[in-house]
């Protein structure tokens, strides 16, 4: 369990890191797995409901940005490492008995070229009836400064929900010029492989590009609590049930005041947040294109 001074630090600063939590076996297939499902984006040419690839990929040399949430369906190792008690039981003390697995993915950040991801919250993506939610990030690599890592603004999760359109329409991603907070503040989060990042849904984070030589792989996981429901409504009950890692699903969702603005009209690039950002005005991160001239 958490101690009563990591939960402080949690409500406080909106996150917290875990060192080694995943190590052994467990971090080796993870990273095997991993490379071996990259290595199959040579016979795809085009994102689709598992690759979601860098702008430079081709067959000869596939580069993949991100996995996205089929692999928890397709593969048996994603679906229970979300499911791991060395991550619920931790869990359980900052979102209660029972936990519901919102979604998940894998951003990679390939050596040297790693796409950026511009500031933003989650909850704009997908606010619910409490903002009892957050997301877990196991680093596969060693992750420092220089390759990319997850970067967040301590105690923006006890503000506002910022503006994530551009031209009236969702993008992803706030106007940095726009936002008051100072992102001078933010703070990377750092540790050695096997590491997991935890952050709050309302928390401001983003991350820039991959300058190193060194690849940063990242799974995330977003977890809520059971009675938090998402206010974009439930397509499907039964795997909306089945998506409890902890406890007992209910159907009384608990209302707690929170800014909200939702994620519409949708984004003109549909997709994953690299799509949706494709919409975004002024940018604070450095992309590929602009960093090879």
């Amino acid at each position: 369990m958490l101690s009563d001074q990591q939960i402080e630090a949690y409500r406080r600063d909106g996150y917290l890191v875990i060192p080694r939590l995943i190590q052994g076996e467990q971090l080796a297939e993870l990273r095997a797995l991993t490379d071996r499902i990259v290595g199959e984006a040579r016979g795809v040419a085009a994102n689709d409901e598992l690759y979601d690839l860098e702008p430079s990929h081709s067959a000869a040399l596939p580069r993949v940005r991100r996995l996205k949430p089929a692999i928890f369906r397709r593969y048996a190792f994603f679906h229970a490492l979300a499911r791991d008690p060395a991550i619920t039981t931790l869990l359980s003390s900052l979102l209660g008995p029972a936990i519901r697995l919102h979604g998940g993915k894998l951003n990679m950040k390939s050596a040297g070229y790693g796409s950026p991801v511009e500031w933003h919250q989650d909850w704009a993506f997908y606010p619910h009836t409490n903002d009892d939610v957050l997301a877990t990030g196991i680093y596969l690599d060693d992750c420092d400064v220089d390759n990319g890592p997850l970067m967040v603004v301590p105690g923006s999760h006890r503000g506002p929900t910022w503006d994530h359109h551009a031209d009236g329409r969702f993008c992803g991603a706030l106007d940095p010029a726009a936002c008051p907070l100072d992102l001078a503040t933010a703070v990377p989060l750092t540790g050695p492989a096997g590491s997991m990042t935890i952050h709050h849904v309302r928390l401001v984070h983003g991350s820039a590009l991959n300058r190193s030589n060194r690849q940063r792989r990242l799974l995330l996981h977003e977890y809520a609590a059971a009675d938090a429901w998402p206010l974009m409504g439930v397509a499907d009950f039964g795997e909306f049930n089945d998506r409890m890692v902890l406890g007992e699903p209910t159907i009384e969702p608990r209302v707690v005041p929170a800014p909200v603005r939702m994620p519409l009209p949708a984004a003109d690039h549909q997709g994953s947040i690299y799509e949706n950002q494709r919409g975004a005005g002024r940018r604070f991160f450095e992309t590929y294109a602009e960093a090879r001239h």
